[in-house]
């Protein structure tokens, strides 16, 4: 079915134009928000000293948090009062707006700040009385010191960068200039997770929406259960990849030119860095961080394909991956922060295309809100599966054995469907 925001009027008569163009620069939010938090923290106390308002100062620590509240309470408000984007590039421009080099500037953008905040974050997290930088007595904060809880806030704030990051490193990775490949592994070594450069492009994209792929989550899987399973699957799956490709050119496994092994190494360097400037103290922030954005990657993750399956033929070979096979939401403001992740379609049926040019389909299934809204609710699996089991029975014309039923719940979720 043609997607009705499709015009397939002469190039010359369309006078098209990217409304999004200038809202790009938008995804610089998340690797910025920690200095304008900074900002904040120190202009309420401030005010609050000035003012007399004790209360001013009180809240302030809430600034650290900055991060989840953008993930968790802006961006799902944002979709709701935007709504959907609903714009497709004309086919005929494709070609033209590939190769405008804006799109692409927009995505190296991220990785300065990204490290100015990680590094700024270091300082945040150590500094004191008595540190090698000195208190945090000039933002206005009793003690000198950030408290646990703000700690906490500072490093799941950086998580959330780091996670969003993860995208950054994944547009970036299905790129065939080298210059870019390299970029998502920097991109990566925040969170410790250089190997997902190798199990995405090599793993997840041919086995997507098949029992075999760590990534896709099952019917009837919960989140929580989906994580390990998709973290250590991932890792097992890129070490395996990256293997087998060394032995076919005659090389051992640990060698330079493993990709694995020297995206880790970025990582080793980048963390042995910030320790060796801001002491060992800085090394918990790092890992809470880590573990943080990760997870938030591993979120996306779960509800991309979750229940999709694609099926086999006689020769148990699965067919070609269509927009049938994962699940899209086309809000504007999520599309703007995650480079059209959500046209997530697109993306599998052409994985080096640039995220400026993805297209929304019609014919593919969707979520009911946007991925940043979806990501609360994959947390408690009751509600998950109370808005998501009917969209995917939905999608099989009520027919469950055609879904990718999680193993050992086959019985049981037949069952609870009637259909045993």
């Amino acid at each position: 079915m043609a997607n009705p925001t499709l015009d397939d009027r002469p190039v010359a008569d369309l006078q098209w134009r990217d409304r999004k163009r200038h809202l790009w620069v938008l995804g610089l939010v998340p690797p910025t928000a920690i200095f304008l938090a900074t900002g904040f923290v120190a202009l309420m106390n401030w005010g609050g000293d000035q003012l007399g308002w004790s209360w001013l100062s009180a809240v302030s620590p809430a600034w650290w948090w900055v991060g989840p509240f953008l993930i968790y309470v802006l961006l799902p408000i944002l979709d709701v009062f935007f709504g959907p984007d609903g714009q497709n590039p004309p086919e005929e421009l494709m070609e033209q707006l590939e190769e405008d080099k804006y799109y692409r500037y927009c995505t190296y953008a991220y990785i300065p700040f990204q490290m100015a905040s990680l590094a700024f974050a270091g300082y945040l997290w150590t500094a004191g009385p008595g540190g090698r930088f000195g208190d945090l007595s000039w933002l206005g904060i009793d003690g000198g010191s950030l408290g646990l809880v703000s700690k906490i806030g500072l490093a799941f704030s950086i998580g959330a960068m780091g996670g969003i990051g993860i995208n950054t490193a994944h547009e970036l990775g299905h790129k065939k200039v080298s210059l870019e490949r390299w970029l998502s592994k920097i991109t990566l070594a925040q969170t410790f997770y250089g190997h997902f450069f190798i199990e995405h492009n090599r793993g997840h994209h041919v086995r997507v929406a098949t029992p075999d792929d760590p990534a896709s989550s099952r019917f009837g899987e919960s989140f929580w259960h989906f994580l390990p399973r998709s973290v250590f699957g991932g890792l097992k799956s890129a070490w395996r990849l990256e293997a087998n490709r060394l032995k076919k050119v005659g090389k051992p496994v640990v060698h330079p030119s493993n990709d694995v092994l020297n995206a880790w190494a970025m990582s080793v360097v980048l963390w042995g860095a910030l320790a060796a400037v801001f002491g060992w103290q800085v090394l918990p922030f790092m890992v809470i961080q880590a573990i943080y954005g990760f997870s938030l990657l591993e979120t996306v993750n779960y509800l991309e394909h979750y229940g999709l399956v694609r099926r086999q033929n006689a020769r148990g070979r699965f067919e070609r991956c269509t927009p049938a096979h994962s699940w899209n939401s086309d809000h504007i403001c999520t599309n703007i922060f995650l480079y059209h992740l959500q046209r997530h379609s697109d993306h599998h049926a052409n994985p080096t295309r640039r995220y400026q040019t993805l297209r929304s389909f019609d014919e593919a299934p969707n979520l009911p809100s946007g991925y940043a809204s979806m990501i609360t609710v994959a947390y408690f699996p009751p509600i998950w599966r109370k808005i998501m089991d009917k969209r995917v029975l939905a999608h099989y014309d009520g027919d469950l054995t055609r879904a990718n039923l999680q193993p050992g719940k086959e019985a049981a979720l037949l069952a609870k469907y009637g259909q045993a």
